[in-house]
């Protein structure tokens, strides 16, 4: 990977590096309940959150991936957050991960940030495939990918345990030049 932290702009918005100030808006969007209703991680104190904040960080040092705060490009306002992990050099692919704080949804604002991490994990790091994990009831995520045109591979039926029931996750994959 290389050795400085990217700097990805659009239109709308710019992903950067997140700041130890980002944890206040981490913690907001990774406590609350439509955020983490899909979502693998969630936490219930600022003093926990710092354990997200050091895997932020600590993607990048041990090259397993890279995530970005995505910011309002206009005035800089904490929008969400997204990027890659599970980043295999050898079989050249990662795991894309995202979301944004409620306010920011239905604003075409995924559609816009997903590309941008796209472009670098291809053109950048030279993967060859980024997947996408999605529980089977997240439909607003779903038709994202699908616009995105991402390829849903498959199910993988009540394969976790999430407040104590089964779920499903489905699989999605878009692959470099495709």
């Amino acid at each position: 990977m290389p050795n400085t932290f990217p700097i990805l702009e659009s239109e709308r918005v710019t992903l950067r590096q997140f700041v130890p100030s980002d944890i206040e808006n981490v913690f907001k969007g990774l406590s609350h309940p439509d955020i983490i209703k899909y979502y693998g991680v969630s936490f219930d104190s600022l003093e926990a959150t710092k354990e997200q904040m050091i895997w932020f960080a600590d993607l990048e040092k041990n090259q397993k991936g890279i995530w970005w705060a995505v910011c309002s490009k206009d005035d800089g306002k904490f929008l969400g957050a997204g990027g890659l992990n599970d980043l295999s050099t050898s079989n050249k692919k990662a795991e894309i991960g995202f979301w944004l704080l409620p306010e920011n949804w239905s604003k075409g604002l995924m559609t816009e940030t997903i590309p941008l991490i796209l472009k670098y994990a291809f053109d950048t790091l030279g993967l060859h495939r980024i997947e996408g994990f999605v529980e089977t009831e997240n439909q607003n995520c779903k038709k994202a990918l699908a616009k995105l045109q991402f390829n849903l591979e498959g199910t993988m039926q009540d394969c976790e345990v999430k407040n104590g029931a089964f779920i499903s996750i489905d699989i999605y994959a878009k692959l470099a030049d495709k």
